[in-house]
């Protein structure tokens, strides 16, 4: 008796759970697709189901810069969830990650939706997606763990939902027309600081970047899933993925894949929805939703709605019919479900193909040995923590294999900073795309960049083995803890890395004067380069606290300081040489808004406030033409289109401005907006080309695409030479590697200096088209030109593409602080 009544009150419980649990309609308020959710209202939703519902877990994984909560939702049989951490070890075991030896027999799901803010509707879906999972898919569940991330870029999704909220009609108009329809700048589709989450996933440089891989490398889902939004006209893109696909991609994968894409095309074609599929969206870069769980093992894929931005509510097509957000649910939702399906029915192939990919036995490279400064070291160790990927220290000896900065095979000596990286380890495949030193490339049209290697974009030699390099335990690095010495004349610090622009950012804003040489020198025994720091006590007399503070601002930088007892130099000059130029801390302006690129604003924002933690004021290119420039020493022209933001009057304001001593910066093809004009000494490098307009006009229109892969560069590193006795060189060697971006190309400046130039272009890893390749002969990468007091800084190429290109960085540190910049603001 008392048995069966303890089971009519567990019944009554059930029932009692069931009843209160809501559908998004029911909480909201509202249908799905009538409004767009806040996220807020999202997160509430997600909550209320976890509280109502044995099947959901729900938690918190971080905060956007907005503060905004980071979550997902764990969900499976309520029997799974009891079992979570073992079914997750026993998973990463499979996979060769945690040490547990047991078999594993579920299969992880992870959706995430709404990684670009306003491609809106899949966070809309991702609530359906849940309430159908747990009502009306229970039984999927049995065998199947499925994670929710309801919205990876909340920040962006509230500024654009909040937006369309605001100025959309009542009822929403769908003509194309309508305001509704059109985002201000910079719209909705980045985070807060305007970057590209969608490109962030290798390179983890954004706090929500940095939250999530915390806990994907906790789950390693077998199957990954980004939804996202395109063109109004362009239907419904899902799996398979176009060419070119990465060479580490397994049959299994790409397999499975068209197995899903042919799950998916079942219920579209019984509801009668377009879609296509093998186009456009490729697997190579790494850094997507798609292509780096494809890399940590699982399949990975992107499905794309038509509508993003520019749809909201509802929008006239340009093919005769209504594009509804109802309509982008309805689909996203459907293919949710249906990779959810496709797993369930195929949990043993997952695991065992699972189990497959993480044996890197047939990897061509076993080791990538690499070295150099110790700062870089440190941060690209800091990288591999990020994504959890095994290093160790060298032994002492030679390393042979292909020398990165060679371009060919040859040898390094490993010395105390050399780092190995070896590929037998689980997360091998990863390691093998983030170090090769080239990509191949099944096809040259790509959807991003082609090259990326790690020891290119961090600043380091390294070489590729294909042995293994063996490794050595070594004593961690000690902390620095400096002293002051009040009686000495001052303090020396080194000059080659990201850290001491930060160590001199600080000092700087500390109201500590700072010298810089630009000259070598030797003091206290010690060689110190150009660009070495020089903290002086009488620069400084008037500071009571100046050795303490300056001790202080090292040992938190972990700046090693040499105490100089006097300022007489054992060679070269001494401290009060005109050679030792004082540092003036400039005050920096950057435009933005309508004409400039987004994401090259946000990366310079970043630059500033995130890596060199340093005042930026921005002005919008709206009232740019009534601000007056002498309140700043720098100017900083991102990316962008100038010809209705630089009028005659603006220039003429520009040019008085540098006249008088500003240093304009400008990136990109900011730097064609001064291309030929009056007064300025940059040219366009035009490749000479005979008249082929009959030929070309030849072309089959099914060719003309390919054929106009010729003049393109795909994101690709080539080598330059450097003048390294150039103050915006400082702290480099004699060759940089850049990853040029375009084929815009520059003369040299026949009237300024030439810090960073190409002679005969060599290409090292990535595309770039033959005609593309002829027109970098003898061609600008980074220059400076004077006018007047003041300097134009070019840099054709950008240094701080999606802030991952780290080598880059130090030249705009070195622009900012170094380059004509000895007249103090009193």
């Amino acid at each position: 008796m008392k048995s069966t009544l303890l089971s009519v009150a567990f019944l009554f419980l059930g029932l009692q759970i069931n009843a209160q649990l809501q559908s998004p309609e029911e909480f909201l308020g509202y249908e799905i697709g009538e409004q767009f959710s806040r996220h807020a209202d999202v997160v509430n939703y997600f909550k209320h189901v976890a509280q109502n519902s044995p099947l959901v877990n729900y938690h918190t994984y971080g905060k956007t810069n907005e503060r905004r909560p980071l979550t997902y939702a764990v969900i499976s049989s309520k029997e799974n969830l009891q079992n979570l951490d073992e079914i997750r070890n026993n998973h990463l075991g499979n996979a060769g990650i945690s040490e547990i030896e047991a078999e594993a027999d579920k299969a992880i799901v992870w959706l995430s939706y709404n990684v670009h803010g306003n491609e809106a509707s899949s966070t809309e879906a991702s609530m359906k997606t849940l309430y159908e999972l747990i009502t009306e898919k229970k039984d999927w569940l049995e065998n199947t763990v499925v994670i929710i991330d309801p919205s990876v870029n909340p920040d962006g999704r509230d500024r654009y939902a909040n937006w369309y909220n605001q100025v959309k009609a009542e009822p929403y108009s769908p003509l194309q027309a309508a305001a509704e329809h059109h985002e201000p700048w910079p719209g909705g589709r980045p985070n807060h600081y305007l970057f590209d989450l969608n490109r962030d996933w290798a390179w983890a440089t954004q706090v929500e970047t940095q939250q999530r891989l915390k806990i994907y490398n906790q789950w390693m889902p077998h199957i990954h899933v980004d939804f996202h939004e395109q063109g109004i006209n362009e239907p419904y893109y899902f799996a398979p993925a176009a060419e070119p696909y990465h060479e580490i991609i397994t049959p299994f994968q790409k397999e499975f894949q068209t197995q899903i894409g042919k799950n998916h095309a079942e219920y579209f074609d019984e509801e009668g929805w377009l879609f296509f599929t093998k186009e456009r969206f490729d697997l190579l870069y790494p850094s997507y939703g798609d292509t780096y769980p494809t890399y940590m093992g699982a399949i990975g894929m992107t499905y794309e709605q038509a509508g993003h931005g520019r749809a909201g509510l509802g929008i006239n097509t340009d093919e005769g019919y209504e594009l509804t957000l109802k309509d982008r649910v309805a689909h996203h939702h459907t293919t949710g479900i249906s990779t959810v399906e496709v797993a369930t029915k195929n949990v043993k192939a997952l695991n065992n193909e699972f189990e497959k990919y993480f044996d890197n036995s047939d990897l061509e490279y076993k080791s990538y040995a690499v070295k150099g400064n110790p700062d870089k070291i440190v941060s690209l160790k800091d990288l591999l923590d990020k994504h959890e990927i095994q290093y160790n220290n060298a032994a002492s000896g030679r390393v042979n294999g292909f020398n990165y900065t060679e371009g060919k095979k040859g040898r390094f000596n490993a010395d105390e900073n050399t780092v190995v990286i070896n590929t037998n380890q689980p997360k091998g495949k990863m390691v093998n795309v983030l170090f090769e030193p080239s990509t191949y490339l099944s096809d040259s049209l790509t959807y991003d960049i082609t090259a990326w290697s790690l020891p290119y974009a961090y600043g380091l030699e390294a070489v590729a083995s294909t042995r293994q390099v063996s490794t050595e335990a070594k004593s961690q690095t000690s902390e620095i803890k400096n002293t002051a010495n009040p009686s000495g004349a001052g303090y020396i610090s080194k000059w080659n890395a990201m850290q001491d622009a930060q160590f001199l950012a600080e000092l700087l804003k500390e109201d500590i004067k700072v010298r810089f040489t630009e000259i070598p020198f030797k003091s206290e025994g010690k060689d110190f380069d150009r660009g070495s720091l020089i903290i002086t006590k009488s620069d400084n007399r008037k500071n009571d606290d100046f050795d303490q503070t300056v001790v202080n601002i090292a040992n938190k930088h972990q700046r090693e300081l040499v105490a100089a007892t006097t300022s007489f130099a054992g060679s070269g000059p001494d401290f009060g040489s005109p050679e030792v130029k004082i540092i003036n801390p400039p005050k920096v302006a950057v435009l933005k808004g309508e004409g400039i690129s987004s994401l090259n604003y946000g990366e310079i924002w970043y630059f500033f406030e995130q890596d060199l933690n340093y005042p930026l004021t921005s002005i919008n290119t709206n009232y740019f033409k009534n601000v007056d420039l002498s309140q700043f020493d720098v100017l900083i022209m991102p990316e962008g289109s100038y010809s209705d933001i630089l009028d005659e009057d603006t220039l003429k304001n520009i040019k008085d401005w540098v006249r008088d001593g500003g240093k304009l910066i400008a990136i990109g093809r900011a730097v064609g907006t001064f291309a030929g004009k009056d007064d300025f000494n940059i040219k366009e490098n035009k490749s000479e080309t005979k008249d082929t307009t009959a030929v070309a006009n030849l072309i089959p229109y099914a060719q003309r695409e390919r054929e106009s892969a010729k003049d393109m560069i795909t994101g690709s590193i080539v080598k330059t030479r450097l003048d390294k006795t150039h103050p915006m060189a400082f702290g480099y060697d004699d060759t940089y590697f850049s990853l040029k971006l375009s084929n815009s190309s520059y003369k040299l400046l026949e009237d300024g200096y030439n810090v960073s130039y190409i002679h005969e272009p060599e290409i090292v890893s990535g595309f770039a088209g033959s005609s593309a390749i002829k027109n970098l002969e003898n061609s600008l990468v980074f220059g400076e030109e004077r006018m007047g007091s003041g300097s134009i800084i070019y840099m054709v190429d950008n240094p701080l593409f999606r802030a991952f290109w780290e080598n880059g960085k130090l030249f705009f540190a070195n622009s900012v602080f170094f380059v004509n910049n000895n007249k103090y603001r009193l």
